[in-house]
């Protein structure tokens, strides 16, 4: 009898989990992958509206313009889920338990690279290059545009605020759009950015030198927070939303930015080359 009575608790449990989330207007943080805001609430609009309709309840998108400030949004439970980078996404797993249910593909793959970018007039051709020089890098949250080539700065034992002439920290387009116009010498990047900003005639390829590349990086994770990880009902429908919208694209081309195939279903292992950097850069603390 008492097995019986358990079981009707956690069946009534279940039930309250899914209702209350069913009932509720899902917050979708994503990350500033456009220029400015309010296009990059156009670009992803189509992909909330996409999500509404397949899990049958409100979805309300938010552009949160640093990637620091996505994972934090995530964190504190501002949303409820997200498009963000790899390294945001870490942070909010290991500071508050939020699940990755996929990853967003890219020209077919779940993968992309760091870069450093230089205008070719600049005479860097190396990372040995650059002393002496002024460097960007994108916010503290960012993959490409901070922690990998932090990284890589680190385990050539190279200080940055000591070996360049100037650090600042800005925008993934701006650092592009500074060093193609000289303002700066070099900076931080990922490959992706670099391709849309030449498509879209924001820089001339001609401009830009690609002087160092990273190993293969995951892509961008689609998170969800550790209150709705606990729904499996809900993120096994929202992953399967996600996988279908592939397929989706062929007649409904807007629901990603150009490029973008669709999503995959991975799980946090997935992002372990990340949490693994984090950890010998000093940047994430390990748990006790």
């Amino acid at each position: 009898m008492k097995r019986f009575a358990y079981l009707i608790a956690a069946i009534s449990l279940a039930v309250a989990t899914t209702g209350a989330f069913a009932q509720k207007t899902l917050e979708l943080g994503v990350g500033l992958f456009q220029p400015d805001k309010e296009k990059n609430d156009a670009t992803y609009k189509p992909m909330a509206d996409y999500l509404a309709k397949k899990l049958g309840q409100p979805v309300r998108l938010r552009t949160v313009d640093t990637w620091e400030g996505l994972a934090k949004s995530l964190a504190s439970g501002e949303t409820d889920m997200a498009l963000m980078g790899p390294w945001g996404y870490v942070l909010a797993n290991h500071q508050a338990g939020a699940e990755v249910v996929a990853t967003i593909l890219y020209q077919g793959k779940p993968e992309y690279f760091a870069i450093m970018v230089t205008s070719p007039k600049s005479g860097i051709n190396s990372i040995e290059d650059m002393k002496g020089k002024t460097f960007a890098f994108g916010d503290k949250g960012s993959t490409s545009g901070y922690l990998i080539p932090f990284h890589e700065f680190q385990k050539r034992g190279l200080d940055p605020d000591k070996y360049f002439s100037k650090v600042i920290y800005t925008k993934h387009q701006a650092i592009e759009t500074q060093v193609t116009r000289g303002e700066l010498d070099a900076g931080a990047d990922y490959n992706r950015n670099r391709d849309t900003m030449i498509n879209d005639g924001l820089i001339k390829a001609s401009d830009s030198k690609i002087v160092w590349t990273s190993s293969p990086l995951p892509n961008d994770a689609f998170a969800v927070s550790k209150d709705l990880a606990k729904d499996k009902a809900f993120t096994a429908k929202l992953t399967k939303a996600l996988e279908d919208m592939g397929n989706e694209l062929k007649t409904q081309a807007n629901l990603l930015p150009n490029n973008y195939t669709g999503f995959v279903a991975k799980d946090n292992t997935y992002y372990k080359p990340i949490r693994d950097a984090g950890l010998e850069s000093g940047k994430l603390t390990p748990v006790k």
